[in-house]
């Protein structure tokens, strides 16, 4: 937590339109010198929480009406927040982090171009990015894939349909869940490097890199708390062994047939699907 920055004095009053302001992620003293002035300047700032939003307002000496826009807000209330556009300019805010990534903004921005008033995105810092940079994964591209699910049959699919992806895989995840997560990385993804970023620019971030098999036993010991950026390396040009096949073959019998089993793993390693699949009922009958 950085000290409590000198009231910002707004000057002139900013054009109408749709602002969208990113806001720290965790330490206050990485707002930008131009989000405080859209944020000073503007008519009022429409927010996740106002109460999340309300502390970053005291830190910055600013007092702005704050309206809630959040997962529940319908569209009544996007035709009030345009409508109020015609004439005032509204800032757009997450409780952290950029607008619109992993959150329901996106529709307010289509509704406010398609109403043909001006939208302006301030930049600044983001999770996402962060950990990338953070992690010592390969950068040159990477696919940002939102929360992976909840329910482990989902959790498997999604998984396997991004196995063949040759790029950093990117997720967001919470604590009670990233064991889980893990588990299912190591038994579809096999061996692959995988980071775990958590608390990031705050007091207690760090960055932990392994397999998933040695972060599941270091996070199952020490059980992470915090907003948590889960990131999966590409798919290297090694072979498959016959082990490394049967074991993951195994894996994917506890929840399927000998034929879905032989399919999960055809799409995780490009082995032949028939092979495994003669496999997968020999395992099967051990």
């Amino acid at each position: 937590m950085t000290e409590t920055a000198p009231p910002t004095q707004p000057t002139e009053k900013l054009p109408p339109g749709l602002y969208i302001v990113a806001t720290p992620i965790g330490n206050l003293g990485d707002i930008t010198m131009r989000a405080q002035d859209v944020l000073a300047r503007c008519d009022g700032i429409a927010c996740e929480d106002t109460r999340v939003t309300g502390k970053l307002m005291k830190h910055l000496g600013l007092s702005k009406q704050l309206w809630r826009y959040d997962d529940h807000s319908g569209e009544k209330d996007r035709i009030r927040l345009v409508e109020s556009m015609q004439s005032r300019s509204v800032a757009l805010v997450s409780d952290a982090g950029t607008p619109l990534i992993a959150d329901p903004g996106y529709r307010l921005v289509q509704d406010t171009r398609a109403a043909d008033i001006k939208v302006t995105s301030i930049p600044g810092p983001n999770a996402i990015t962060t950990a990338l940079t953070l992690s010592g994964l390969p950068n040159d591209r990477f696919l940002f894939a939102g929360f992976l699910p909840a329910k482990e049959k989902a959790r498997r699919e999604v998984l396997l349909e991004l196995a063949t992806v040759r790029t950093t895989l990117i997720f967001y995840e919470t604590g009670p869940r990233l064991t889980k997560s893990l588990t299912a990385i190591k038994e579809i993804l096999g061996g692959r490097k995988v980071s775990v970023a958590r608390e990031l620019t705050k007091l207690f971030e760090e960055c932990r890199t392994g397999t998933a098999d040695e972060l599941n036993q270091h996070y199952t010991e020490h059980p992470p708390k915090g907003e948590i950026v889960l990131l999966i390396g590409p798919p290297e040009d090694v072979e498959i062994s016959a082990e490394d096949a049967d074991d993951m073959l195994r894996n994917a019998l506890k929840t399927n047939k000998a034929s879905q089993a032989a399919g999960e793993v055809a799409r995780a390693t490009g082995l032949d699907r028939k092979a495994l699949y003669a496999r997968a009922l020999a395992l099967r009958d051990e």
